[in-house]
C-alpha cells in the first residue's frame, strides 16, 4: 500500500489573545495509506479540526508540512485539492437546488464539462441511494440525507483521498451506522480515508488505524486493538492516556 496522507511535524500557532500564542497543533506526524480508514480521535479543541484544515489547504501551517497523494500541502495546493474530497463540520449545500443540481453544480465547480458532471452525478445518486429525493430540494432532506448528498458531492471528482471532519456529527444511530457503511465502501474502493471524531466506539467500528490526539499533540497511534490492549476498550485506552497529562500553568 502507498501512503497517501502523510504529516511530517505539522504545527499551526495562532497569535491568540492577553494570554499569547496558541500553539493549536504541535508538531503532528502520521501516514495514511491508500485502502484505508484512518481515524483521528480526541476531545473538542484537541487539534482535529484545524489539522484536517491544514491537509486541506485551507489553513497553512506554522512549520512541517504534509502531502496528500504525493502533493506537498504548501507548495502543490491546486494538486491537494484536485486529489481529495474535503467534508467539514460546518459544510453546507444550498438547500434551493434539487440534490441533482447539487451534484452537478459541485462537479462543474472541480472543472468537470457539464456532461460529464451530470453523468458523474447521477451514478452517485444511484450509488447512495438518493434515487428518490432526486428532484428534491436540499433544504427538504432529513439531516441523514443531507449527510449522504455531502459524502456524494465531495466524491464528484473521484479523488483518491476522502478527508472527513466529523461525519456523523448530529446524526441519530442508524444514520450514523449508514455513513459508517458508506466510509467502507470508499475505503474498500482503494481509497483513503482519515476521518475526525470523539465517538470513540465509532473509530474502533470504523478504523483500521487510529491517532489519539490532546492538546495539539499525538499521544498514540496504531491499530484500535493494539491502542485498547490491556484496557476494557479503546475508550478506556482513551481515557487513560488523556488523563496522564499534566495540566498546562494556565489550566486548573
Amino acid at each position: 500500500m502507498t501512503a497517501m496522507i502523510e504529516a511530517r511535524a505539522l504545527t499551526k500557532i495562532f497569535p491568540g489573545g492577553k494570554s499569547g500564542p496558541v500553539r493549536a497543533v504541535d508538531e503532528v506526524s502520521f501516514a495514511a495509506d491508500g485502502g484505508q480508514v484512518f481515524g483521528l480521535l480526541g476531545l473538542n479543541g484537541a487539534g482535529k479540526t484545524t489539522t484536517l484544515r491544514m491537509l486541506a489547504t485551507v489553513l497553512k501551517p506554522t512549520t512541517g508540512t504534509a502531502a496528500i497523494a504525493g502533493f506537498d500541502i504548501v507548495v502543490a495546493g491546486d494538486r491537494v485539492r484536485e486529489s481529495m474530497g474535503y467534508l467539514s463540520g460546518d459544510t453546507r449545500l444550498y438547500d434551493r437546488l434539487t440534490v441533482r443540481e447539487v451534484l452537478v453544480y459541485f462537479g462543474q465547480l472541480e472543472g468537470l464539462v457539464a456532461a460529464e458532471a451530470a453523468r458523474k452525478a447521477d451514478a452517485l445518486i444511484r450509488r447512495f441511494a438518493l434515487g428518490t429525493c432526486t428532484g428534491r430540494r436540499v433544504g427538504q432532506l432529513s439531516t441523514g440525507l443531507k449527510q449522504r448528498v455531502n459524502l456524494a458531492r465531495a466524491l464528484i471528482n473521484d479523488p483518491p483521498v476522502l478527508i472527513l471532519d466529523e461525519p456523523t456529527a448530529g446524526l441519530d444511530v442508524l444514520g450514523a451506522r449508514e455513513v459508517g457503511g458508506l466510509i467502507r465502501e470508499v475505503r474498500d474502493e482503494g481509497r483513503c480515508v482519515l476521518f475526525s471524531t470523539h465517538v470513540l466506539h465509532e473509530a474502533a467500528r470504523l478504523c483500521d488505524r487510529v491517532a489519539i490526539i490532546h492538546r495539539g499533540r499525538i499521544l498514540a497511534q496504531g491499530a484500535p486493538e493494539e491502542l485498547a490492549a490491556g484496557h476494557e476498550d479503546l475508550e478506556a485506552a482513551f481515557a487513560a492516556m488523556v488523563a496522564e497529562v499534566k495540566p498546562l500553568n494556565n489550566e486548573s
